[in-house]
């Protein structure tokens, strides 16, 4: 009696769920299938002699050349701030700690194009011209490098203050016990620990100052041979008409995201830029 009420009860329950978990993977599948299917039409679109001219053209080698030097050197900067930054906000509790993480997450809800404006008028003040007067920034490679570093530095320190916070204190403070400093105790205890969640902000970094177009555009210009990146080329490249080769290039770009993600999945552990990382 029991066993067959309990079996006509649940079988509309099991219905139900199998009905809801089907209207969840249909939502999301559509939109996976949307990413795939962009990625997809741009591979068919161009062909592997299309890409290797595009390899070919000094204007796009020199934007290879600049975004794999900018991003490097973004990506450095972004964790030698970031490091130290996530690693206070884990930490310590001081007076507007709310005010500076609510300042962390400009960058990344403020829209690019309005970020690269305040960053040429900021190169408008007084002491963005004594900066200009020292070393040039505006319109040239120092320009392109705080653009995206504007930007990338800001996913960086989200990293790292959630891998801090799931990294148990206790460590250090056995450390701190045994007569080491504090700075000892981060040295030779956390930051070893943190060695993943390290290795996925930077590779985030990377590839947040890859993708940088907007602020870059503004405030660094898009001339060839100069200040151009492959985000600017793709833009050059459609303003002239010449889709083949911006969609040759856009896979290059595609190519260089997979190919991070690969590496914050497998290499590191994997990142979610609203504050999320799985240790």
């Amino acid at each position: 009696m029991n066993e067959s009420m309990s079996s006509s009860v649940g079988a509309p329950g099991r219905r139900s769920s199998i009905l809801f978990v089907a209207g969840l993977a249909v939502i999301g599948g559509l939109y996976v299938l949307l990413i795939i299917a962009m990625v997809v039409a741009d591979a068919a679109y161009t062909t592997p002699a299309q890409v290797l001219a595009a390899l070919r053209d000094e204007n796009i080698r020199y934007a290879i050349k600049l975004s794999l030097l900018s991003c490097s050197l973004t990506a450095l900067l972004s964790l030698w701030v970031g490091i130290p930054l996530g690693y206070l906000l884990s930490r310590w509790k001081f007076p507007g700690k709310g005010l500076v993480e609510a300042v962390l997450d400009i960058p990344i809800v403020l829209p690019p194009l309005v970020l690269g404006l305040s960053l040429l008028i900021l190169f408008q003040t007084p002491v963005g011209r004594m900066i200009e007067s020292v070393v040039p920034v505006t319109y040239a490679v120092p320009s392109v490098i705080l653009a995206q570093f504007s930007v990338a530095c800001a996913f960086a320190v989200q990293t790292m203050r959630v891998t801090f916070d799931q990294i148990h204190p206790r460590a250090e403070q056995v450390a701190l016990t045994l007569g080491c400093t504090r700075a000892q105790a981060f040295w030779h205890v956390t930051l070893p620990e943190a060695w993943r969640g390290v290795l996925t902000a930077g590779t985030l970094a990377w590839a947040r100052a890859l993708g940088e177009f907007g602020p870059i555009l503004v405030f660094s210009g898009a001339t060839r041979q100069k200040t151009e990146v492959l985000s600017t080329s793709v833009f050059l490249e459609l303003s002239v008409g010449n889709l083949e080769a911006a969609v040759a290039v856009s896979l290059l770009m595609i190519f260089a995201a997979i190919a991070a993600l690969i590496l914050v999945r497998w290499g590191g552990s994997r990142a979610v830029f609203q504050r999320g990382l799985e240790p």
